[in-house]
């Protein structure tokens, strides 16, 4: 039979806020057992770093430029290639449950059936922060319900539910959409808020020095949540090892984007920086490649090649419609892709980072951008030129731009062109935000986005 699927992922997790990520501070006991036992991508990428691009290129294995929902709140229409689909056709049940983020009809009215990329079990919000008070619609009933308690456990225990109760004679593939640790950050549960004390927080290098005690602050929260979902993730997995079927189902742990969290005094996702743009991604197929762990540093698995990549693992055939890469030969077989890099990509400043804002300690203002993420470099162009240049190698903080150093001049021109051809290969034109919110006909408000309703 084919392999059950269990795709878990978070809100505004960065890669390095993890024990198995290298960051003693948070505590995640049960993500670095599961670490222990499962293909871990160290470079693992949200190359578009936020909410709703993220999530539309999970659903569709497609690029912005081509599904449209570059802006969070737009809406996706359903194509009938969706990864919810392409499972079912496959011969699976599939399910979802947590938040959608991508329906763009107010964030806490129902979604429809038909606008359901082809999940059947479905207990689901378009999008919610209040943790501990958060509203979800079950099935096909409008009728608005609540979670108890921490939105987290409740959504995970019914997950637990959906794999205890469901009949082994069909695969399935479940989908589990955790809010946290996006702020707000205080609002954990109380026994995971006390296990961080601000003042003993340490912080990466590259925090501002006037950013200090803030960064502190959020960051106890922020680990707080971490943790607390840690919590979630042992007893998903704990339920498999006691439903009979962990070695046959395929579990993926990751997050849609980071948090810069004030480094380089900036908050929240959208920028180029690792903070933002790297997540923590393990997948655990026992059947297939036993429970020895192993750290996957040349495959930069983004949101578009996720989709396929499940894929094809789960032996389902992948639509004609997907833009991402399948990995899965590369996975099965252990081998290196050409140049293998991520491609980064602002394609309309907004939200956090809006256009005409300026913050951080650099005074930035929102832009568009295009770049690249190599096991060694960061490279970074605006629509006015080149704009960044780290080697990760030195100077792991990013804290040193470089872009007009004479000693990198032609790895400068080398990451260029690498970049030049991704784009190229993608059908990606780099064109102003403007033109891109023009071609896809949406009304944005004072903040550069578009204004959502509840």
């Amino acid at each position: 039979m084919k392999p059950n699927v269990v795709f878990v992922f978070a809100d505004q997790w960065r890669g390095e806020a993890t024990g198995f990520g290298g960051n003693p501070a948070v505590r995640t006991p049960n993500l670095d057992r599961l670490a222990a036992e499962s293909l871990n991508f160290t470079n693992a990428t949200s190359g578009f770093p936020v909410c709703t691009p993220y999530r539309a290129c999970f659903l569709t294995g497609q690029y912005p430029h081509t599904h449209g929902l570059f802006l969070n709140d737009a809406h996706l229409e359903p194509n009938g290639n969706g990864i919810g689909d392409a499972f079912a056709r496959g011969g699976y049940d599939t399910a979802y449950i947590g938040k959608w983020h991508v329906n763009g009809r107010g964030r806490s009215s129902p979604i429809r059936k038909q606008f359901r990329q082809g999940f059947e079990y479905w207990k689901v919000l378009e999008c919610t922060h209040d943790y501990n008070d958060s509203a979800y619609y079950d099935g096909t009933s409008d009728r608005k319900l609540v979670w108890d308690g921490y939105d987290a456990d409740a959504q995970t225990d019914d997950a637990i539910r959906y794999i205890c109760e469901h009949d082994n004679t069909r695969p399935f593939f479940l989908v589990l959409s955790w809010g946290p640790p996006h702020n707000p950050y205080e609002t954990a549960p109380e026994s995971f808020r006390d296990m961080y004390r601000p003042s003993e927080v340490a912080l990466r290098p590259n925090v501002p020095r006037e950013c200090e005690t803030k960064a502190r602050e959020e960051l106890a929260g922020y680990y707080a949540h971490c943790s607390a979902l840690d919590a979630c993730a042992g007893r998903l997995l704990a339920a498999l090892d006691t439903k009979g079927i962990a070695d046959d189902t395929i579990f993926v742990f990751t997050s849609d984007h980071g948090d810069m969290l004030w480094s380089h005094g900036l908050e929240r996702k959208q920028k180029p920086w690792d903070e933002s743009v790297r997540v923590p991604f393990l997948l655990r197929y026992p059947r297939a490649f036993g429970r020895t762990g192993r750290a996957i540093g040349d495959l930069f698995i983004d949101s578009p090649d996720i989709m396929p990549t499940l894929l094809g693992l789960s032996d389902v055939p992948i639509p004609p419609t997907v833009e991402g890469l399948d990995y899965s030969d590369h996975i099965v077989r252990d081998t290196r892709p050409e140049e293998p890099c991520a491609v980064l990509a602002c394609y309309h400043p907004f939200g956090e980072w809006p256009r005409g804002a300026r913050g951080g300690v650099f005074g930035l203002t929102g832009r568009e951008y295009r770049g690249v993420r190599t096991q060694r470099y960061t490279y970074v162009r605006t629509l006015d030129g080149p704009w960044l240049l780290y080697d990760n190698a030195v100077d792991p903080y990013q804290l040193t731009n470089v872009i007009e150093h004479p000693a990198y001049a032609e790895t400068r021109l080398y990451l260029d062109d690498l970049l030049s051809r991704r784009l190229a290969a993608r059908g990606d034109e780099f064109l102003p935000g403007t033109v891109y919110v023009d071609r896809f006909g949406y009304e944005l408000d004072a903040n550069g986005t578009i204004p959502y309703t509840l």
